[in-house]
């Protein structure tokens, strides 16, 4: 496959901007831990090799057991995952999705339920941020770099 353009070096400011968006979603009060799956779940959906790497790494790191983050793909079926998880998920998918979902009442309704108006925001700046995220990942080729044990030098 053909090297597309780096395009954090090449528009950095544009970069930056996303990176604000990140810094404000890890600091909203949104757990961690939650932050991570979403982003995988995310990340799944949208068919972004590296960013599931890296967010599966990131949350393996982050002390989420490997059971539970290969059952993310199959939430919906899995006993891992609490209520609020799963009104994540479902929100997640929602809004991933959402030229085909267009944000269906009960998926919003079940997220509002558990997250409340401020985490209801910060929930959905952290899926529109990694939606965007995965479309650069995709749209440039990113891949994860298993060359070296695995590491994250292949962007």
């Amino acid at each position: 496959m053909d090297k597309r353009i780096e395009y954090w070096t090449t528009a950095p400011a544009g970069y930056r901007a996303f990176m604000g968006v990140k810094k404000a979603v890890l600091e909203s009060g949104l757990e961690h831990r939650l932050t991570h799956l979403v982003w995988l779940r995310v990340s799944q959906i949208n068919g972004c090799a590296y960013c599931v790497d890296l967010h599966w790494r990131d949350a393996l790191a982050a002390g989420v057991e490997a059971r539970v983050l290969n059952a993310v793909a199959a939430w919906e079926e899995m006993p891992c995952f609490d209520a609020r998880e799963r009104a994540a998920f479902g929100w997640a998918e929602a809004l991933t999705l959402v030229a085909a979902t267009r944000a269906p009442e009960p998926a919003y309704r079940a997220a509002e339920a558990e997250f409340g108006a401020v985490g209801m925001c910060a929930l959905s700046y952290a899926i529109a941020y990694m939606n965007a995220m995965n479309r650069l990942g995709v749209g440039f080729r990113m891949r994860p770099d298993f060359a070296e044990g695995g590491g994250h030098g292949a962007r």
